[in-house]
């Protein structure tokens, strides 16, 4: 699917929101500026969560508990190795769990092949300008075109 500006992306993420239920992880995947934490945004509106949503590359996580259903966000992009990633991962999927909340973690490469059912988005620039999105549900299905 093509994006074309960052209204589109906040749409998008906002229609994606609607899909999701609690518990729900998304993987993010996509090149630094591609719009990841934008799209996440447009998914906390969906969610009606009224905090701001930023970047989580320093802190790691962001939790918003504000919204119909919570939301944990995460940037793995500053963890060098599994071990440190998967320690992480695992004690957000925690609190995940236990607030009934949706996970959404950006540059999730050393922790997916721990997780066996997510909804995985991959951002790319569009040729000229733009953002392409191929979004698959838990079952790998295509689910927007």
């Amino acid at each position: 699917m093509f994006v074309e500006n960052l209204k589109e992306t906040l749409n998008l993420g906002e229609k994606l929101s609607h899909k999701l239920n609690p518990q729900s992880i998304v993987l993010l995947n996509g090149p630094i500026g591609a719009g990841k934490t934008t799209f996440v945004q447009g998914i906390a509106r969906g969610l009606s969560i009224s905090e701001d949503i930023t970047s989580p590359t320093f802190a790691l996580s962001h939790h918003y508990y504000s919204g119909k259903i919570p939301l944990i966000h995460l940037d793995l992009y500053r963890l060098e190795n599994t071990f440190s990633a998967k320690e992480f991962f695992y004690s957000e999927e925690e609190e995940a769990l236990q607030n009934k909340a949706i996970l959404v973690i950006e540059w999730p490469d050393l922790i997916e092949p721990l997780i066996e059912n997510f909804w995985k988005i991959k951002i790319s620039y569009a040729e000229n300008y733009g953002r392409n999105y191929e979004i698959r549900d838990p079952k790998n299905l295509l689910t927007f075109s």
